[in-house]
Order: C-alpha cells, then structure tokens, then sequence
C-alpha cells in the first residue's frame, strides 16, 4: 500500500480519536506506519495466519482474543527474538480506540499526553516512556512525520 492510501484509508480513526483525546493525528498514523509497514507487515498468528488488525503492536489481548507472534526485542540494547502474544481486534476502528485508552489513560505516557500539541515531543516521550524496546523509535516517528505528514 501506498503512503498516501494509506493515510486516506487510517486518517479518519485518527481524527476521531484526536477530538476524543488530543493525541496527534500524524503520531498515530506515523506508529502505525511503522508499526505495521504501512499495513504491508500485519502482525498475524504465527500458527493460524490470523491477523490481528493490531496496527500499534500492543501486547497483551483485545477484543478479539490475541495472536502469537515471534518478535525483536531490545533488552539491554542487544536484540533479542521473543515469544509474545499480542491483541487482537474485529477492526480498524478497535484498534485506535484501544490505542487511545492506552495512551490517553495509563500513567506510563502523561508525559506524552503533556506534550501533546507537539507531535515530535510526543514521539520521544512515548520512546522514554517505554512504548517500544527500539533505541530509535522516536527517531523512526519523527522521520515518518517529516516525510508524510509535513511535520516540520
């Protein structure tokens, strides 16, 4: 998929949420670019093929049960091949929403919510905050930005 289908077919979740939340409309859609190859690389079972419609990699289990996937990991800066179970979601619409929970409401990110008229400072507090084990996912975020969303 195409960067711009992509942002036409993603962007209406992600206004929705940002009325809802004020979380940035170009940090989600950057994530879940990144996150999921611009939806080229899905995170489905490893077992079943079931893709999770997960388009922020969130750990855990969802409305629609989860996936096992085989994942990196950065711990302690060396990368590392893990086990994990991911949620999984009937669809696109879940999967913002529970993103927005997630971030809007658990302690971990108020950093990032503080900052959240500034897309780049949100990127980086949500590295700092501990959303991804990647040394370079701010970084990742804010070159996705940059390049797609006319983030300057």
């Amino acid at each position: 998929m195409m960067p711009e289908e992509f942002v036409e077919l993603l962007r209406p979740h992600a206004e929705r949420v940002f009325e809802e939340t004020g979380i940035p409309v170009e940090i989600m859609l950057a994530q879940a670019a990144l996150e999921t190859g611009w939806l080229q690389k899905t995170v489905r079972d490893k077992r079943t093929g079931q893709d999770s419609l997960n388009l922020f990699n969130i750990k855990g289990e969802g409305p629609a049960g989860s996936v096992t996937v085989d994942v990196v990991e950065y711990i302690k800066g060396r990368k590392m091949w893990q086990e994990a179970q991911f949620r999984a979601y009937n669809d696109y619409a879940e999967s913002f929403s529970d993103y927005a929970s997630l971030i809007a409401q658990a302690g971990r990110y108020a950093s990032a919510m503080s900052v959240r008229d500034d897309p780049v400072a949100f990127a980086w507090q949500l590295q700092s905050s501990g959303y991804a084990t990647d040394p370079k996912y701010a970084q990742k975020l804010v070159s996705i930005m940059k390049r797609y969303m006319g983030v300057a």
